[in-house]
């Protein structure tokens, strides 16, 4: 296998097998295997063995050649005791206590097992309704989001990251401006992508500017009428402000549904490029368009995709049977429908080695051409298991009578953010532009310089290239401000920031006319990006046929996008400082679940806290677990890190002798270093003045926010995409 020094340090981070001290017990190449293994099992009804292993070949050959790759569970936990292998649900919420509760249980256990999970809390009743039951008063659907929140925020992912959810609110509900507004604060619901489900009433009043009708769903009663552009400028507002909310347009969603029998979609995946019936799950996989090039690199292999194509289809429609799904509830809807997504990854890739520019009128058909070829050739391949395997129980004859049709999938193609996948593939995200074509990671004392490989070598032939040229490509962010590279260069090779809003979105909605179900790609804004352009790329997302769009402004959040421009802040080193030979700080005595534990943040004099130190009492406690994190975290305040990106690290962690116990306002040693680092830093920081005040005295202080964010597991900067940041130097990744 080729795999690129990130590629492998993803997998031995995050997908190969470890024994129970945590010793790596798998290649790469072993990895694939035991999935091609795992995955070819479910032939086995079907054909004898000699063709199951035949097939299984076929799908580990694919794999190790990165010419296709599943969701991340299915390399994860295929073959191994855990055997979940999807990566996206949605379940119900209806309105009562008991639902809800259930939901959050059942959410937990996906988030578990490696899945995120999306919701659509539009059936519940608006805050300040009458209960009857109780005689109390309704507390609302964003009561609960932030209750579903905290349960995240509990549950790590597979044991390596912390689940992700989408939350969708129907624009008609009562709670609607104060959904739309939730997350103003970055701090706030953290673990959750929100969109708004738009409906096609509502957008004709926002083009009429009229009013529309705002329903209970208790009793599905008109309440009150809304001003549509208002509260659609609303949602511009605070898209531009960090890029939430999103927008779903749920009807449009709904008249592709190929089961709408089943019941009505509500809600999608975080990422939004799934939209799902309550309990479904969808199995998705992506295509690498690098890969499939010919030899020359300048056109498609179609006859290879074609054969990738059919291969990937029976791959996934493998997983729905050996899947171990989560609730039996899950178990059963998805294999009635049987909903596979492929899509694809390298796009931005194939068109730099093609020399296509990605904001031009030729990638754009050359995408639409290309999307209608796949998801033609997916649905041949799904027809062609069903003459073997029969069609999805919740086949619907008259759904698909105008193509004449027995399919064995109830939908076959999705363009899902392909995240650690496409890093592993070493090629561009999904069908989003690339980012940047250079950058720099600090390794013990050197800066290294990594770039693009397409463009990489497309310098070298033209003898233009230099380490010294591709760090000043790194700090610029872009070609523009280049003088030795010729504007043909420039044309082509261009990134996110370089493409207007207007081609992001046409990429998006060519790629979207030939797809079943979704397209997850993020609208890149400079930050000096007006609200009227967040409106603009609204409008035109509908326009244009999308079924829902994300957007996201640099420099919109604290925790934030790589950001275009100089690197020397972004891409520093993370060295501790020296301790202050003085500190001051605080003390204090907190109660858990196996005595008491002393704990003391100490600041330096300009107010930042430098270290942390810990104390047990008499009656035990972990004592070297709580010194080894006081000490981790002292050596991260001294490096620079912010400690709102500690805090929300500790936070939430709980321990089994904290849980036992009633009464304890903390849930492990871990979050009560937190939340007293949260206390001193909200005590001794006033952002708005610059002010601390350190006990009975004001001592000024600078506080400096970076424009970009750093990955809190390597140090490197992430981007966006999604709704989500992923690091592609380690494969971190936090949606919400």
């Amino acid at each position: 296998m080729s795999l690129t020094d990130n590629a492998i340090k993803v997998l031995e981070n995050r997908y190969l097998s470890r024994d129970e001290e945590g010793n790596i017990t798998e290649t790469p190449e072993e990895m694939f295997r035991r999935v091609a293994h795992a995955i070819a099992q479910a032939d086995l009804k079907y054909f004898n063995e000699e063709e199951v292993k035949k097939t299984e070949d076929e799908f580990y050959n694919m794999m190790t050649k990165l010419e296709f790759l599943p969701n991340s569970p299915t390399l994860m936990n295929a073959g191994r005791p855990l055997g979940q292998l999807s990566a996206c649900f949605v379940l119900p919420i209806d309105d009562s206590m008991e639902a809800i509760f259930e939901a959050i249980k059942n959410a937990a256990l996906i988030h578990k097992s490696g899945g995120g999970t999306g919701f659509s809390f539009s059936k519940i009743r608006p805050a300040g309704s009458v209960v009857k039951s109780t005689g109390g008063v309704a507390s609302g659907p964003i009561s609960f989001m932030k209750v579903f929140n905290s349960a995240t925020e509990a549950v790590k992912q597979g044991g390596t990251r912390r689940g992700a959810n989408m939350g969708i609110l129907r624009v008609d509900h009562p709670d609607i401006r104060a959904f739309i507004t939730c997350k103003h604060d970055n701090k706030e619901i953290t673990n959750f992508n929100i969109s708004i489900g738009i409906t096609e009433k509502f957008m004709e009043a926002v083009e009429n500017d009229t009013e529309y009708d705002i329903v209970n769903p208790k009793n599905n009663r008109v309440v009150k009428k809304e001003r549509a552009r208002e509260v659609f400028n609303l949602i511009v507002e605070n898209a531009w402000n960090n890029g939430e909310p999103g927008i779903i347009f749920l009807d449009r969603i709904n008249m592709t549904n190929t089961v709408p029998g089943a019941g009505e979609i509500e809600s999608t995946n975080p990422c939004g490029e799934q939209p799902l019936l309550p309990y479904e799950a969808c199995n998705l996989g992506s295509i690498n368009l690098v890969e499939l090039l010919k030899e020359d690199g300048l056109s498609f292999d179609y006859e290879k995709i074609s054969q990738t194509v059919h291969r990937a289809i029976h791959f996934l429609d493998n997983v729905i049977d050996v899947n171990v799904y989560p609730h039996p509830m899950i178990t059963e809807r998805t294999k009635a429908t049987r909903k596979v997504g492929l899509g694809l990854m390298g796009w931005a890739d194939a068109l730099f080695s093609m020399r296509i520019p990605y904001n031009s009128q030729e990638a754009v058909e050359l995408g639409r051409s290309l999307m209608r070829y796949i998801d033609s050739e997916s649905k041949k391949a799904s027809m062609n298991l069903a003459q073997i395997k029969g069609v999805f129980p919740y086949y619907d004859k008259s759904i698909f009578k105008e193509r004449d049709i027995l399919i064995r999938n109830a939908t076959t193609t999705t363009i899902a953010p392909t995240g650690t996948l496409s890093i592993i593939a070493g090629v561009s995200s999904g069908v989003e532009p690339v980012f940047a074509l250079s950058f720099i990671r600090n390794v013990m004392d050197e800066e290294l310089v990594e770039g693009n490989p397409i463009f990489e070598q497309y310098m070298e032939n033209e003898e233009l290239f230099s380490v010294e040229l591709m760090k000043r490509i790194a700090n610029e962010g872009t070609l523009h401000h280049i003088e030795e590279i010729n504007d043909d260069i420039k044309r082509i090779f261009v990134t996110a920031h370089d493409i207007s809003p207007e081609w992001h979105i046409k990429m998006q909605a060519v790629f979207q006319e030939y797809t079943d179900n979704a397209v997850s790609k993020t609208v890149n804004l400079r930050k000096e990006a007006t609200r009227d352009d967040v409106r603009d790329v609204f409008l035109q997302a509908y326009s244009l046929g999308c079924k829902g769009v994300t957007m996201y402004r640099d420099g919109s959040r604290n925790l934030q996008v790589l950001s275009v421009g100089k690197s020397s802040e972004k891409k520093r080193k993370l060295e501790p400082k020296e301790r202050p030979e003085v500190t001051t700080g605080f003390t204090q005595k907190v109660k858990i679940g196996c005595g008491n534990l002393y704990i003391t943040v100490n600041y330096d004099e300009n107010g930042k806290i430098c270290e942390v130190f810990t104390n047990t009492g008499r009656a035990g406690g972990c004592p070297s677990q709580s010194e080894a994190t006081s000490r981790l975290v002292s050596i991260a305040l001294r490096s620079g890190m912010d400690t709102k990106v500690i805090v929300e690290q500790l936070k939430g962690i709980r321990c089994p002798s904290t849980i036992r116990q009633k009464g304890l306002k903390v849930l492990s040693c871990p979050d009560a270093i937190g939340r007293l680092i949260e206390k001193v830093d909200k005590m001794n920081n006033n952002a708005e003045t610059g002010a601390a005040t350190l006990g009975t005295g004001i001592v000024e202080s600078t506080v400096t926010v970076s424009s970009s964010a750093i990955c809190p597991e390597c140090g490197e900067s992430v981007e966006h995409e999604g709704g989500c940041m992923i690091c592609r130097h380690c494969g971190y990744s936090k949606c919400g």
